[in-house]
Order: C-alpha cells, then structure tokens, then sequence
C-alpha cells in the first residue's frame, strides 16, 4: 500500500460513517424496546429475520404497508421538534394493516438526510421505536442514508414499512351489510395528512410556528405536530370480540373518500354530522381559508381517525369495548343501500 498521500475520504464528499455506526449503537436499545414474539434477530445484519409461528400463526397471510409523514416533516424540521414524528410514521403505516384485519408484527424505517446529526436521527428513532411499543410491532431494521447534494444539511425524510399478518380467512372488510352501525373513533387533530394545505393556511394567517396557538394551548407549531392516533391494539381488540366488518383508517380524502374504499358494491353510508364536535384545529383551519364543508369533509380526518363498521346488535357492546381501550367513541351513522356518503347536520 502507498503510503503519504492524503486522498480524497468519503467524508471529504459529507458522508459519515462513523456517524452512521455511532447512531446503529445508539438506537439499539430502542428497538430492543420492541421485541416481540417472533423476532429473531437485533440490528446491524444485511437483513431481519421473523418467525411466525413463534408469533403464534398456524396459517398466515402476510400483509404489507407503506407510507411516510408528508409536509408535516417540514414543521417538525422547522420548530426542531422531531420526538413525535416517528409515531406518526408508524401510524400510518400499522393503522392501514389493521384496516385489513392484521395484526402489525415487523417494521422497517428509512430515515435520509443530507448531514447526519446523530443527536437529532436518536430522538427520531427512539420516536419510532415508541409508535411501535405502542402497536405491539417490533422494530428489526431500516436503513440511514446520509446524501448530501439531495437534502439541504439540516433536511431529512422518512419512509415506513410495515407486516402484518392475520390467519387464512380472518381479513377485512367481511360482512358488511345495510344496516350496520358506524362507530367513529376521535383522532389527535390533523394526524398526517393535508399538511400542504396546513402550511398554506398557517401562512395565509401570518402566524409563526412560535405563535401562541389561536385553538390550543401552546405554540402553533407544538398544536400542529400532535402525533397520528394509533388505533392498532383497541381495533385488535374489538375485531377479536367478533361483529366487525370493517375498518376504515381516515386519511387523506377524508370522510367523504375513505369510508367507501370498504364498502360492498350496492352500499354506502350516512354519516350524521351534527353527532360529534369539529375539533377547534379544524375550526380554525376552515375559518381562515373559508373553506367550505364538503371541501373540508374531503381533505381532513375532522375529528374522526378511524371508523368501525359493526354489526347492528353489536355496536352497544363494541362502542364498550373500545372505550374502555381509552377511544372517544361516536355513534356517527349507519350503513345504507346506494353508493358514497351522505351527510345530515353540519360540522361548521
């Protein structure tokens, strides 16, 4: 080997590898935070092996789901507020598996930047390993990019990836029928969709994230960065209780776009908006852009993160169930012949 010569280093062109070392040691005792039945294996291999039958699966079907935070990056980026948006990057990844009757068992992250700061990548991860304590899913692996030239130094985005699994038969919707009951589960705010229209709005009002938040206590930024409910354990619970047909997770395209995608053909719903109070974020964000209802009930979750499709003689005892799993729960409508959702009353 020559020796005297002092070359060019990968972090002369700003990758770090010993950063990306240090934070794989940092961030271990996170995702040891996570194991679960079925897990085989801790970070730091070329890939992460699961056991499904240690989980307890005789006859699995696998599901899979992925998905990232969106614009929403941009505020916690921003406020330099990062510990919660790794449970949002959970949850919206494990509340669509859940919507499909499974059972979260493994996530994946992929966390890039432009300069690695191993300070501020911990406080995500460890906001992921949180998200999937909480879901009962084990964090095994993911991946760090650091990539300057593609991210601005203080930038980074996330992606997710989850699997589920359920037992051959057991997925959802099954059953749904006219008549059946719709039981709204309260969300935490926005969640993690629409937030390109938030910043525009935030923007249009001439407030900071800094500001005292006109619809909360706190500041504006703090308010808009509440994480996306989970609703992975109290579903699990109320679909093993038996009389659910259907799992609705309200995303992007709202209420009016997101109840139908598990709806028979022949069948839509009614929804009684008058059954539950706007949540004042929603309030504000309608107020200022003076948008009207339809475009709201479409763009936003208004209150509602999840909704239960349960069998009529059932919904008593399900709506039960969930509060007593720590849900708000609405009685919001009911399913009917025809196509789409109607609404009676008015959020605004």
């Amino acid at each position: 080997m020559s020796e005297g010569k002092n070359g060019l280093t990968y972090a002369d062109a700003g990758v770090d590898i010993d950063a990306g070392n240090a934070l794989v040691e940092r961030i271990k005792p996170a995702a040891k935070r996570t194991t679960r039945s079925g897990t085989m294996s801790g970070l730091g291999g070329f890939g992460a092996l699961f056991d499904l039958k240690a989980a307890g699966y005789t006859d699995p079907i696998l599901v899979a789901a992925t998905d990232g935070v969106g614009t929403k990056l941009r505020i916690a980026i921003d406020t330099g507020n990062v510990d919660t948006i790794g449970i949002d990057l959970v949850a919206m990844c494990v509340n669509d598996l859940v919507c499909q009757g499974a059972e979260p068992l493994l996530f994946l992250d992929y966390f890039a930047t432009g300069k690695l700061d191993v300070d501020q990548a911990t406080r995500i991860i460890e906001g992921i390993a949180e998200g999937c304590a909480q879901s009962g899913c084990a964090l095994i692996g993911g991946e760090t990019a650091e990539m300057p030239g593609m991210y601005a130094k203080d930038d980074f985005d996330l992606a997710g990836f989850a699997v589920g699994a359920m037992e051959r038969g057991a997925d959802l919707p099954a059953g749904v029928t006219e008549g059946d009951v719709l039981l709204g589960l309260g969300s935490n705010g926005v969640h993690s969709n629409g937030y390109s229209f938030v910043r525009k709005v935030v923007e249009l009002s001439g407030l900071g994230w800094e500001a005292e938040c006109p619809f909360a206590e706190g500041t504006l930024g703090a308010a808009l960065l509440a994480p996306t409910r989970l609703y992975v354990k109290q579903a699990l619970a109320a679909v093993r209780a038996g009389g659910v047909h259907a799992l609705a997770h309200i995303t992007g395209g709202g209420l009016t776009e997101n109840l139908p995608r598990v709806l028979p053909e022949g069948l839509g719903a009614t929804i009684d908006l008058s059954s539950w109070q706007l949540p004042g974020v929603f309030r504000w964000l309608a107020e200022t852009a003076q948008m009207a209802e339809p475009e709201l009930l479409k763009t936003f979750n208004c209150g509602i993160g999840m909704i239960a499709v349960v069998a009529a003689d059932r919904a008593a005892e399900l709506k039960a169930l969930l509060e007593a799993e720590g849900e708000t729960v609405t009685v919001i409508g009911a399913v009917t012949a025809g196509q789409g959702v109607a609404y009676t009353g008015a959020l605004l």
